[in-house]
């Protein structure tokens, strides 16, 4: 009899343990995330700048973006003061591919 007992609050102590672990979601759920991390990290600028290259031979408009993982600056030009590559004339869309403005040292940051 005694070990009925025993099995029955250790039963009853498991059960109690499941239900806490079932609830816990529902009374705090976590948070949701289509994905762990992103697939660029790029810091995308507001707005259009003009773009110089550091050799000074190219000067246009266009997107600043910032790779967030090595702190590399790069340029997109837009053709214009557009927030999106637009050439009136051509009935394509143009493809705007970037050059390099700089980069940050984010490892100095730590020093």
């Amino acid at each position: 009899m005694r070990n009925g007992t025993i099995t029955n609050v250790l039963l009853l102590a498991i059960a109690i343990a499941l239900i806490a672990i079932a609830f816990r979601p529902v009374h705090s759920p976590g948070p949701a995330r289509a994905q762990s991390t992103p697939p660029y990290p790029f810091y995308i600028e507001p707005g259009v700048q003009m773009l110089r290259s550091p050799d000074g031979t190219t000067q246009v408009y266009g997107r600043v973006m910032v790779d967030m993982r090595n702190g590399t600056v790069w340029g997109f030009p837009t053709l214009n003061n557009s927030t999106y590559p637009v050439d009136i004339a051509n009935t394509k869309p143009p493809v705007s591919h970037p050059f390099l403005l700089g980069t940050f040292a984010f490892s100095d940051v730590d020093k």
